[in-house]
């Protein structure tokens, strides 16, 4: 199948190559042309403008975006439409807001224009081991893109009609809000096995947890490759350095017309809160000192000091009166796709 693609970066230049090893024909374009002529190099057709790009192929045209959500992908979006003509499929693959999706959807089949929707996940592995898709649009549009995601996908079950436009984004919403909350779980406890009266040696331990056990994840084998590289390393110092992302954020916000409710993600303090601060509270663990589960409304931008950064109340537990072990939110903590 023919495809353009716009956005090269590290996921969307791999998932290029995958197409290209499934033997699809792609022009590519990027904002920085070395990346377009890398993967000219490959195989690819580049091109160095949108028009270019849309020259190129034959219509009906289908074009893949992979740019970052928001302004990047609204104004991509609008310049390509531009140069597209009725019938042309555009299929966003970024991590746009689903309600974006569905107005974006609305006005280029004013247009003529088809439009999907493409949650994609697969992150680093992606090349090699292919990809998680959730997609949204109509059946016929689906089944017109399926050969792209047969080869995108790492199995014929890799990939899922999820729903009309804006199915896709949102479920892929949601499985990065599961995403980050799993990260949050992680480092949480490896804060407690760091505080441990015990020698605990933690690249050793992410690894042991890689092997068959019920926490083992992708994001489980990133944790012990982060390990691998940074000795010693603490949840705070490696959750400080990751950027925030939208989508995490988007879980637990609700607008008006909104089909979803406010999310209040609890990991291990809720958990802990019955099970384990009372065994806790009788230890001789370091982090087991005055410990309490207390609520605050104080708004922070300062997530390293465990601090809140929205004035709804979430649960901390401190390490002592002044000093928390963790807090229960997203602001700060990002993805791997």
């Amino acid at each position: 199948m023919e495809f353009g693609f716009i956005g090269l970066g590290r996921m969307g230049a791999n998932m290029v190559e995958r197409l290209l090893r499934g033997g699809h024909r792609g022009v590519v374009f990027n904002r920085t042309p070395d990346k377009t002529r890398s993967l000219v190099g490959k195989g690819a057709d580049g091109a160095y403008s949108l028009a270019e790009l849309v020259g190129k192929l034959k219509k009906p045209r289908t074009v893949w975006c992979m740019v970052p959500s928001g302004d990047a992908t609204e104004s991509i979006l609008l310049e390509l439409a531009g140069h597209l003509s009725p019938d042309d499929l555009i299929v966003d693959g970024g991590n746009s807001r689903y309600s974006d999706s569905m107005r974006r959807g609305e006005r280029l089949g004013q247009k003529g224009i088809h439009f999907m929707d493409a949650g994609t996940s697969g992150g680093i592995w992606g090349l090699e081991k292919g990809y998680c898709m959730m997609v949204g649009g109509t059946p016929s549009n689906f089944l017109r893109l399926e050969p792209v995601l047969k080869t995108l996908a790492p199995n014929p079950e890799g990939y899922l009609h999820a729903g009309p436009v804006g199915a896709g984004h949102f479920t892929k919403m949601i499985h990065n809000g599961i995403e980050y909350a799993l990260m949050q779980g992680y480092a949480e406890g490896f804060e407690l096995l760091k505080s441990a009266p015990f020698p605990l040696e933690l690249g050793k331990i992410a690894h042991l947890w890689n092997q068959s056990s019920v926490v083992r994840s992708g994001l489980w084998e990133l944790a012990e490759r982060a390990f691998e590289k940074t000795q010693p390393w603490t949840a705070f110092e490696v959750l400080s350095k990751i950027p925030a992302k939208a989508g995490g954020l988007w879980n637990r916000r609700s607008k008006a017309g909104s089909p979803c409710r406010p999310l209040r993600f609890r990991c291990l303090p809720g958990s802990l809160h019955g099970k384990m601060i009372p065994s806790l509270r009788k230890s001789s663990l370091p982090c087991a000192t005055n410990s309490a589960v207390t609520r605050s409304k104080a708004p922070s931008d300062n997530f390293r000091r465990g601090r809140s950064t929205n004035k709804s109340p979430r649960t901390v537990l401190y390490r002592n009166s002044s000093r928390p072990l963790w807090t229960h939110h997203f602001r700060g903590l990002g993805g791997f796709g």
